[in-house]
């Protein structure tokens, strides 16, 4: 049975894998080092929580987030912040700087509310949900709203 490691003391391989592949339930992974390692987890799982896995024969093997196009947000960060939450777009916040998926339609959107956006390509490691650590995955709620204020 594959665990999850919080901490790895020396992993002998790695995967490496983008922001939709680190989202899994039952698939097979390939690490650098073309081992093959198929998950068959109880439920869907985020494994960008996780810093690594234990494999059933004891091998630790780390997860590693891609570098995967992105796009750099400067500007009025809490405005706009609101602005890509509002479309419910997975967002990274760091301490001067959005950083979203790159997306044509939200640089479009980003530019006419003044932000100064860049392409880039790293790791793209979002915020979690709002109720706890997780995805964005979608949501619901009872009220009608438009997306596009």
């Amino acid at each position: 049975m594959t665990t999850f490691l919080d901490h790895l003391h020396a992993p002998a391989d790695r995967i490496v894998l983008d922001y939709d592949a680190r989202l899994v339930r039952r698939k097979r992974l390939v690490t650098e080092g073309g081992r093959a390692v198929m998950l068959d987890l109880p439920r869907l799982t985020d494994l960008g929580r996780h810093a690594g896995l234990r494999l059933e024969d004891g091998t630790e093997v780390a997860v590693v987030a891609a570098e995967e196009p992105v796009l750099v947000v400067r500007g009025d960060l809490p405005r706009l912040a609101w602005h890509v939450g509002n479309r419910h777009a997975p967002c990274q916040i760091g301490g001067d700087h959005l950083v979203i998926r790159h997306d044509p339609v939200l640089r479009d959107m980003l530019v006419k509310l003044g932000a100064e956006v860049t392409d880039d390509a790293r790791p793209f490691e979002p915020e979690g949900g709002a109720y706890g650590h997780g995805r964005t995955m979608g949501h619901s709620h009872d009220h009608p709203h438009d997306h596009d204020d």
